[in-house]
């Protein structure tokens, strides 16, 4: 008789990235809205557990580059992951302010006549 297992489904966003992988680019337009009603404190919270999560993934290389274009409540950034399902479910999803966020994301592939360096994220 076989021995009975007790399987525990596990959330994908809470699985490890694996470090040794190949990243594709992502290029993020992310516009944050906070809903009506919500208090300050929520917002604070929220805020500062976002940049603990960015520095995070800038050192995991999921986050690569970030800006804010000028007078405009939103951010455009570089993002790295294995495929888009990844960089959805355990890099984007990840981030506190997710629940909040509209996301415009655009997978990219080198240019030819880019003068950046060659490397494996591209």
């Amino acid at each position: 008789m076989e021995a009975r297992r007790d399987v525990t489904a596990t959330d994908p966003a809470e699985e490890p990235i694996q470090p040794d992988r190949t990243m594709r680019e992502f290029l993020v337009e992310i516009t944050t809205t906070v809903p009506d009603g919500t208090g300050q404190d929520e917002v604070d919270s929220r805020r500062t557990a976002e940049a603990v999560r960015a520095k995070e993934l800038a050192a995991t290389g999921n986050l690569a580059r970030l800006w804010r274009p000028v007078d405009e409540p939103r951010s455009i950034g570089i993002w790295r992951a294995a495929d888009e399902e990844e960089l959805h479910v355990k890099v984007l999803g990840t981030l506190p302010l997710r629940p909040w966020m509209t996301l415009t994301v655009t997978p990219l592939e080198s240019h030819p006549n880019d003068p950046g360096p060659r490397d494996g994220a591209r």
